[in-house]
């Protein structure tokens, strides 16, 4: 069984933060939407390779905001 999350997180739109304490620089580029699962997916782009994927809101919330 799967369950849809019950409302958006808080995210910032044009955030910088790091993949962990050490990783590339991502920004947020959107609120995101809720997956198959019990999980939210963000929009990022990769700011060294200019990838855009969408990340999971649970690592998103761990990561910290770019220096």
């Amino acid at each position: 069984m799967t369950t849809k999350p019950s409302s958006m997180p808080n995210i910032r739109i044009g955030q910088i933060k790091t993949f962990g304490t050490e990783g590339p620089k991502y920004e947020i580029t959107g609120n995101g939407r809720p997956s198959e699962g019990s999980e939210w997916l963000v929009p990022i782009r990769v700011i060294e390779s200019g990838e855009e994927l969408e990340y999971p809101y649970s690592h998103l919330a761990l990561d910290p905001e770019a220096r």
